[in-house]
């Protein structure tokens, strides 16, 4: 899993098209019910907006762990979707975005439904602090005592972590550091140690 972007902090933009009002938010999140929990408070906060149209995406934007969208009402494929699209295209990772709609008393149409979706959800990512997510993986190392000192040292050039140790007859470290790195930790710390260490999942 590679490196990828996410807003640092929540985000919203105002837009008004055809007298319409298009609240757009965009909030960081890790899972759906976080995404759903933000949808909720707005409807609650906006009591008589027309529409909350919706659109989460969760993971790398390139390979999402998962994603979806809702129209709330809008004719099918003019909000929600082209919100994820924007997502998607701009790199959104771990982000779901909800625009609180006010219909002003003129239809904009298929094609300008879209537009303005689009186009709320954009300028809101464009007013939002952007930061890296590095995708993490935990790695059990099992060693004798004389290696611990070499994989710890390994371990920092790795710029991973010891989230926790357990000491018998054997050296139990386990430790995080970027997926991307995982694999070939674990491939150097066998060659390193002679086969003496040797690594599993948790």
């Amino acid at each position: 899993m590679s490196t990828y972007q996410t807003i640092a902090a929540p985000s919203q933009f105002h837009y008004e098209e055809k007298r319409s009002e298009f609240i757009a938010f965009i909030f960081p999140v890790t899972n759906r019910e976080a995404a759903l929990e933000h949808l909720d408070t707005l409807k609650m906060k906006y009591p008589d907006a027309r529409h909350y149209c919706w659109a989460y995406l969760i993971g790398n934007p390139q390979q999402p762990l998962t994603a979806a969208f809702n129209d709330d009402g809008e004719p099918s494929g003019t909000a929600g979707k082209p919100m994820l699209h924007v997502l998607t295209q701009r790199g959104a990772g771990d982000c779901c975005a909800v625009v609180v709609r006010y219909f002003g008393g003129i239809k904009l149409g298929a094609g300008g439904l879209v537009r303005a979706y689009g186009q709320a959800v954009s300028k809101a990512l464009d007013e939002a602090q952007w930061v890296d997510v590095v995708p993490m993986q935990r790695i059990i190392v099992i060693a004798p005592y004389e290696d611990e000192p070499h994989i710890r040292h390994f371990l920092s050039l790795y710029q991973g972590t010891i989230i926790e140790q357990n000491y018998s007859d054997t050296v139990s470290l386990t430790i995080e550091l970027a997926s991307s790195s995982a694999a070939t930790f674990s491939k150097e710390v066998v060659q390193k140690t002679a086969g003496r260490a040797h690594c599993k999942k948790p």
